[in-house]
């Protein structure tokens, strides 16, 4: 069995709000639902499963967070990188607000290596930062992204905000 550990970072993410980073909606914007493809809707699935199990809401998926969360999952795919820090040096907060977030970015879970939406999201809960930002009942927006790399291997990674 491969491990866990090498193939996802630890998401080391304080409420944004803790950290000033919190971004501001219009008073007029929603959260828009959108259809996501099948791995991603499975991971959104999934995600709800746990949170309700442990007393949270279920997410909404959030359109820009969505937005965000592909186009970060393709970059690293694309150019060959595993990190919360992009190529670019942005962090998820910045990505979130470039992709239309504007409301607060609650954290980040990216992954590797695995093939099919139960395997990640089993091994997401299965380590402490990554169920953290799972469970934490104050988010309530979801954006989940997953893309294959020239030789078929899939990088994930879901978005959380308020």
């Amino acid at each position: 069995m491969r491990r866990f550990a090498s193939r996802v970072v630890l998401a080391v993410l304080a409420p944004a709000a803790a950290l000033g980073m919190t971004l501001v909606a219009p008073a007029a914007s929603a959260s828009a639902a959108v259809a996501t493809t099948t791995l991603e809707s499975q991971v959104v699935a999934l995600t709800n499963e746990a949170r309700v199990k442990a007393g949270c809401k279920k997410l909404t998926v959030n359109a820009n967070l969505t937005k965000a969360a592909q186009a970060f999952s393709t970059d690293m795919a694309q150019q060959g990188f595993f990190s919360h820090t992009g190529k670019d040096g942005s962090n998820f907060v910045q990505r979130a607000k470039r992709a239309g977030f504007a409301k607060t970015a609650m954290g980040e879970n990216i992954a590797w290596g695995y093939k099919d939406a139960q395997g990640v999201v089993k091994g997401w809960m299965n380590s402490p930062g990554h169920r953290k930002n799972i469970l934490n009942c104050k988010s309530t927006l979801i954006g989940v992204g997953a893309a294959r790399n020239a030789k078929g291997v899939v990088y994930w990674t879901q978005e959380f905000g308020k």
